[in-house]
Protein backbone atom coordinates (compact mmCIF):
# COMPACT_ATOMS: atom_id res chain seq x y z
CA UNK A 1 0.00 0.00 0.00
CA UNK A 2 1.08 3.07 -0.38
CA UNK A 3 1.33 6.00 2.44
CA UNK A 4 -1.65 7.02 3.91
CA UNK A 5 -2.84 10.59 2.24
CA UNK A 6 -6.03 12.57 4.69
CA UNK A 7 -6.95 13.82 0.88
CA UNK A 8 -7.78 10.29 -0.24
CA UNK A 9 -9.15 9.21 2.73
CA UNK A 10 -11.21 11.84 3.51
CA UNK A 11 -12.28 11.99 -0.43
CA UNK A 12 -12.93 8.32 -1.02
CA UNK A 13 -15.17 8.39 2.76
CA UNK A 14 -17.24 11.13 1.02
CA UNK A 15 -17.70 9.22 -2.56
CA UNK A 16 -18.57 6.22 -0.75
CA UNK A 17 -20.88 8.00 1.55
CA UNK A 18 -22.78 9.65 -1.44
CA UNK A 19 -22.78 6.40 -3.43
CA UNK A 20 -24.64 4.89 -0.20
CA UNK A 21 -27.00 7.81 0.02
CA UNK A 22 -28.00 7.11 -4.04
CA UNK A 23 -28.25 3.60 -3.50
CA UNK A 24 -30.78 3.58 -1.05
CA UNK A 25 -32.43 7.11 -2.14
CA UNK A 26 -32.84 5.47 -5.98
CA UNK A 27 -32.99 2.49 -5.22
CA UNK A 28 -33.86 1.60 -1.45
CA UNK A 29 -31.21 -0.69 -1.15
CA UNK A 30 -28.74 -1.38 1.21
CA UNK A 31 -25.23 -0.95 -0.34
CA UNK A 32 -23.81 -4.24 1.67
CA UNK A 33 -21.60 -5.94 -0.15
CA UNK A 34 -21.78 -9.54 0.73
CA UNK A 35 -26.04 -9.29 0.71
CA UNK A 36 -25.51 -7.75 -2.88
CA UNK A 37 -22.84 -10.54 -4.15
CA UNK A 38 -25.01 -13.26 -2.09
CA UNK A 39 -28.20 -12.17 -4.53
CA UNK A 40 -26.66 -12.88 -7.56
CA UNK A 41 -24.73 -16.04 -5.74
CA UNK A 42 -28.32 -17.58 -4.49
CA UNK A 43 -30.69 -15.35 -6.29
CA UNK A 44 -33.73 -14.15 -3.85
CA UNK A 45 -37.11 -13.70 -5.53
CA UNK A 46 -36.85 -10.10 -7.58
CA UNK A 47 -34.80 -8.42 -10.55
CA UNK A 48 -30.82 -9.09 -10.30
CA UNK A 49 -30.26 -7.17 -12.91
CA UNK A 50 -28.86 -4.02 -10.53
CA UNK A 51 -26.79 -6.49 -8.47
CA UNK A 52 -24.62 -7.59 -11.53
CA UNK A 53 -24.32 -3.76 -12.81
CA UNK A 54 -23.35 -2.58 -9.29
CA UNK A 55 -21.16 -5.76 -8.92
CA UNK A 56 -19.34 -5.11 -12.41
CA UNK A 57 -19.27 -1.19 -11.87
CA UNK A 58 -16.69 -1.89 -8.45
CA UNK A 59 -14.80 -4.18 -11.22
CA UNK A 60 -14.68 -1.59 -13.88
CA UNK A 61 -13.99 1.51 -11.46
CA UNK A 62 -10.64 -0.63 -10.41
CA UNK A 63 -9.63 -1.54 -14.26
CA UNK A 64 -10.38 2.23 -15.06
CA UNK A 65 -8.63 4.00 -12.20
CA UNK A 66 -4.59 3.64 -14.18
CA UNK A 67 -6.30 5.29 -17.05
CA UNK A 68 -8.08 7.89 -15.25
CA UNK A 69 -4.90 9.10 -12.83
CA UNK A 70 -2.02 7.86 -14.65
CA UNK A 71 -0.92 5.07 -12.01
CA UNK A 72 -1.18 1.41 -11.03
CA UNK A 73 -3.48 0.72 -8.17
CA UNK A 74 -1.91 0.96 -4.55
CA UNK A 75 -2.44 -2.09 -3.87
CA UNK A 76 0.32 -4.91 -4.99
CA UNK A 77 -0.79 -8.87 -4.56
CA UNK A 78 2.57 -10.94 -4.17
CA UNK A 79 0.18 -14.01 -3.07
CA UNK A 80 -0.72 -17.64 -4.10
CA UNK A 81 -3.83 -17.17 -6.18
CA UNK A 82 -4.83 -20.15 -4.18
CA UNK A 83 -4.46 -18.48 -1.49
CA UNK A 84 -6.65 -15.39 -2.20
CA UNK A 85 -9.58 -17.55 -3.32
CA UNK A 86 -9.26 -19.75 -0.09
CA UNK A 87 -9.20 -16.44 2.07
CA UNK A 88 -12.26 -14.77 0.02
CA UNK A 89 -14.34 -18.11 1.14
CA UNK A 90 -13.42 -17.79 4.65
CA UNK A 91 -14.44 -13.70 4.06
CA UNK A 92 -18.05 -14.99 2.56
CA UNK A 93 -18.80 -17.61 5.35
CA UNK A 94 -17.77 -14.87 7.85
CA UNK A 95 -19.78 -12.24 6.01
CA UNK A 96 -23.14 -14.78 5.80
CA UNK A 97 -22.35 -15.85 9.98
CA UNK A 98 -22.12 -12.16 11.03
CA UNK A 99 -25.36 -11.07 8.79
CA UNK A 100 -23.35 -8.64 6.56
CA UNK A 101 -20.20 -7.50 5.94
CA UNK A 102 -17.95 -4.31 6.92
CA UNK A 103 -20.05 -1.63 4.36
CA UNK A 104 -23.48 -3.35 5.16
CA UNK A 105 -22.66 -2.89 8.79
CA UNK A 106 -20.07 -0.25 9.43
CA UNK A 107 -21.58 2.44 6.95
CA UNK A 108 -25.14 1.35 6.34
CA UNK A 109 -26.18 -0.31 9.69
CA UNK A 110 -24.53 2.41 11.73
CA UNK A 111 -26.16 4.98 9.65
CA UNK A 112 -29.35 3.44 10.94
CA UNK A 113 -28.00 3.20 14.19
CA UNK A 114 -28.57 -0.40 14.08
CA UNK A 115 -27.47 -2.25 17.77
CA UNK A 116 -26.76 -5.27 15.77
CA UNK A 117 -24.44 -3.15 14.15
CA UNK A 118 -23.22 -1.63 16.29
CA UNK A 119 -21.91 -4.52 17.60
CA UNK A 120 -20.88 -6.30 14.20
CA UNK A 121 -18.55 -2.85 13.18
CA UNK A 122 -16.75 -3.14 16.67
CA UNK A 123 -16.10 -7.09 16.22
CA UNK A 124 -14.57 -6.04 12.99
CA UNK A 125 -12.22 -3.53 14.43
CA UNK A 126 -11.29 -5.86 17.47
CA UNK A 127 -10.35 -8.17 14.88
CA UNK A 128 -8.41 -6.38 12.63
CA UNK A 129 -6.59 -5.27 15.21
CA UNK A 130 -5.80 -8.69 16.83
CA UNK A 131 -4.81 -10.02 13.08
CA UNK A 132 -2.80 -7.09 12.69
CA UNK A 133 -0.85 -7.43 15.76
CA UNK A 134 -0.49 -11.53 15.31
CA UNK A 135 0.98 -10.63 11.89
CA UNK A 136 3.59 -8.04 12.90
CA UNK A 137 4.64 -10.75 15.65
CA UNK A 138 5.29 -13.80 13.95
CA UNK A 139 6.47 -12.19 10.53
CA UNK A 140 8.50 -9.33 12.51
Amino acid sequence: MTGFSFINAFSGGIMIGIATVLMFLCLGKITGISGIVGGLVKPASGPVGWRLIFILSLMVGGAVYPSLWGRDLPVELNGSWVLYFVAGLIVGFGTRTGSGCTSGHGICGLARFSPRSMVATVTFILAAVVTHTLVNVFTG
